[in-house]
């Protein structure tokens, strides 16, 4: 066995993408007439993708894309100064280094911001350009405080502005430039990664970093109307049983990160768990899918059926059991059930890595099979 992809295997490409969390407390004026929450009760805002899209057509995801050299050029350092510069710009210590499965060709040689910062920028970026979200703070002094913080109001000329960036990433620096801030990289919480399964032979496959920023208020979202065509604000219930009534379609990554979601009963106990956390690390998960006679298992690190070999990186596994049969001979869970399009199950019975949070067993009922 070997967890060493070989040289010239699927060309991954890093991405980035930003779950975004808002009180819901006092929603402002820009936010949509739902329920109201709880006290400290939060939202999670889900992008709706264009069915025209070749990723994920149609489905509700967190806002995010694909890193670009723009987010990762030196030209950021003298924006960020002179308060803020290398090597860690005002972030929190790097956690320990951890090698974990599989390990990926190494990214090319560059100079340049180092990836805390890039990837932070590009899902910074990619939330502007999806949804019209700016999460910028002025230049000065200091960083994120123990407190939740809130998006900067969209600039005079959103559209325009919005569609330079689209045209040329470059662009969200000038921006940034013209409104003396910068992208406001301390409310971004390390909080996963996640590797894209393989489905086919050449189909896209992403390394992709996921972070986590907690909002007092729910800002105002502007889909762009292209690649976004839809947003709402839910709650990690509310977004279940949208799922489950099939209003959305979430990818398994999603829903996975909708359910650990809901282990924390309030906005301010996420950003705790956030701020207490930022030490330990994050684990980045490969999903190797396992082919059923009627459906198929999302496999996690963990699980007593995942093999960190390499082989399963660009194959499936496969069995001939029916489903059923899979989860009554196991014990040992770290899986995602995939019996249909709307209908998932999860099962958790590992202990969490990095006094991370995983998320609770959740069985679907009988009625929705």
């Amino acid at each position: 066995m070997s967890g060493f992809l070989r040289s010239g295997s699927s060309n991954w490409r890093r991405a980035a993408t930003l779950v975004l969390a808002a009180g819901w407390a006092h929603p402002g004026p820009g936010a949509p007439p739902l329920p109201p929450l709880p006290a400290e009760g939060f939202r999670l805002l889900l992008l709706q993708r264009s069915s025209r899209q070749g990723f994920l057509p149609g489905a509700h995801v967190f806002p995010g894309g694909v890193v670009d050299a723009a987010d990762c050029s030196d030209e950021w350092l003298r924006l960020f100064a002179p308060h803020h510069g290398p090597p860690r710009f005002g972030l929190s210590p790097a956690p320990p280094s951890r090698t974990a499965f599989p390990v990926l060709p190494a990214a090319e040689d560059r100079t340049g911001l180092p990836d805390d910062v890039a990837f932070r920028i590009c899902a910074i970026r990619e939330t502007f350009e999806e949804a019209g979200v700016l999460l910028l703070r002025p230049r000065a002094p200091p960083a994120a405080g123990p407190e939740p913080g809130r998006a900067l109001s969209p600039p005079a000329g959103l559209d325009a502005w919005r569609a330079r960036v689209r045209r040329d990433p470059r662009h969200f620096l000038r921006l940034c430039a013209h409104l003396d801030c910068t992208p406001d990289i301390w409310a971004l919480h390390d909080w996963g990664a996640w590797l894209t399964p393989f489905s086919r032979r050449g189909g896209r496959r992403f390394d992709t970093a996921f972070f986590l920023c907690c909002l007092r208020d729910p800002p105002p979202v502007y889909p762009d109307l292209d690649e976004v065509v839809g947003s709402q604000w839910s709650s990690p219930l509310e977004a279940t049983e949208s799922f489950i009534s099939k209003e959305i379609w979430l990818a398994p990554p999603q829903f996975y990160e909708i359910r650990r979601l809901e282990n924390f009963a309030s906005l301010s106990d996420l950003h705790k768990f956030c701020l207490d956390h930022v030490l330990e690390g994050v684990e980045r998960w490969m999903p190797i899918t396992l082919l059923t006679a009627d459906g198929y298992i999302s496999l996690l690190p963990g699980d007593e059926l995942y093999l960190e070999d390499s082989n399963f990186l660009e194959n499936h596994l496969s069995t001939e059991k029916k489903t059923e049969e899979i989860m009554k001979e196991g014990k040992t869970f770290h899986r995602i059930v995939i019996h249909s399009r709307h209908v998932y199950s999860i099962h958790v019975t590992v202990q969490s890595k990095y006094k991370h949070v995983y998320p609770k067993t959740y069985v679907i009922s009988k009625s929705h099979l």
